[in-house]
């Protein structure tokens, strides 16, 4: 049963499989395919009814995916597209999200074609973008700390890592798994992305949730239970480690030079530039001072020690105080109102 808003309206539906009709939404499904033959069938056989359309991306797979669905499932509302050249998962969902915004579609959902995501979720996903409480959702595995048991270690402590890593480097600090392929996204918000700048191979997620925040989208997660059966992941803990730090570094840079001086100078920067400061002549000239004249058994004056602990104190303070605005500032409502012309309640 779920509660629909359409103007002055509110509309209770019993049977879920009338909220398309009233809502005169379209539906997409994307399902990049690459090594997925043995388990494709059964994901594109489980996606729900009210679903309209479901684009199954062949990302030039070596064990023909593409042609082996097409071959076996015969179905008005799928439609296999085939890459001449691998672009990586990025690459396919960008073709996914491309017919989706051509085609019209109002929501576009995303899963992986290995069969770790259930796909009688999907309700869950757009259910937050049919109220207008999100704008995006994707799912996340640690929610229920029982499901944890199942998750290889190596998967669940990098994952913890790069939560970390992407909370500082796109600005969503209230997320979690940001590696979670299973995704759903309002298309009017879609068009507002620069696809063409997000990564085309595994650093995809960081890098729309990077786009999303510099247009104040609002990200929810939703919990989910992943299956993990005999799947090999290609994504290496030194492709993690070294790679994907580097690029994480430069988006948290690009990140604070677009939102905190060229958008906008608040105290967010004030309190930022504070903490660079202060901790930058504590650090680089106290310090080092302080080594010299312990070096040369010379008593540092008081008065001098004074002066850099209050820089160093200011500077941890401003930088403090920075990383709570920052947390605060996350969008806590979607921006479906600045895009009227696409309401997908109207």
């Amino acid at each position: 049963m779920a509660n629909i808003k359409i103007g002055s309206r509110k509309i209770i539906l019993k049977d879920n499989r009338l909220l398309k009709n009233i809502m005169k939404i379209k539906i997409a499904v994307i399902i990049p395919c690459y090594r997925v033959k043995d388990k494709i069938l059964k994901v594109i056989d489980d996606i729900p009814d009210f679903v309209d359309r479901v684009f199954v991306i062949d990302d030039c797979c070596p064990e023909k995916s593409g042609e082996f669905v097409a071959s076996n499932i015969t179905s008005d509302r799928l439609e296999v597209i085939f890459h001449d050249v691998n672009k990586g998962v990025g690459g396919a969902l960008k073709t996914g999200y491309e017919k989706c915004i051509h085609g019209g579609y109002d929501i576009a959902v995303k899963i992986d074609g290995d069969g770790q995501m259930d796909p009688q979720l999907i309700q869950k996903f757009i259910t937050p973008l049919l109220h207008n409480k999100a704008d995006y959702t994707k799912g996340n595995r640690f929610f229920k700390l029982a499901n944890l048991r199942q998750m290889p270690k190596v998967r669940l402590f990098g994952n913890s890592g790069l939560s970390f890593l992407t909370k500082l480097s796109t600005g969503h600090w209230n997320i979690m798994d940001p590696t979670n392929g299973y995704t759903a996204i309002r298309c009017d918000v879609l068009e507002y992305l620069d696809l063409d700048r997000i990564d085309n191979r595994y650093f995809f997620e960081t890098d729309l949730l990077f786009q999303l925040g510099l247009v104040k989208a609002r990200v929810i997660d939703i919990p989910m239970v992943a299956k993990y059966e005999d799947e090999n992941s290609s994504l290496s803990v030194k492709k993690v480690l070294f790679e994907f730090s580097f690029k994480h570094t430069k988006l948290f840079f690009k990140r604070i030079a677009i939102n905190y001086f060229l958008r906008d100078f608040n105290i967010g920067t004030i309190l930022l530039l504070l903490g660079v400061v202060f901790s930058g002549i504590a650090l680089f000239s106290g310090v080092p001072l302080w080594v010299h004249n312990s070096n040369l058994g010379i008593d540092t004056p008081i008065g001098t020690v004074a002066k850099y602990l209050l820089s160093s104190i200011v500077g941890i303070g401003g930088v403090i105080g920075w990383v709570l605005y920052d947390v605060f500032s996350v969008p806590n409502n979607s921006i479906v109102d600045l895009l009227s012309d696409l309401d997908l309640t109207k």
